[in-house]
């Protein structure tokens, strides 16, 4: 089975799914500039820390 690239969500949940994790993105990104740490990241195929 293939997964379909960009395809946006065609069901409710999934894009409540989707809106939470940009949400706790947004969130973590915002704690880790409050407390000066690195956030990691996927990026490339390897982890990486960025700024906030």
């Amino acid at each position: 089975m293939k997964a379909i690239q960009g395809k946006k969500p065609t069901n409710s949940f999934s894009a409540a799914v989707g809106g939470a994790l940009r949400r706790a993105g947004k969130i973590a990104r915002k704690t880790a500039r409050h407390h000066g740490t690195p956030v990691y990241i996927w990026q490339d195929g390897k982890i990486v820390a960025q700024k906030p």
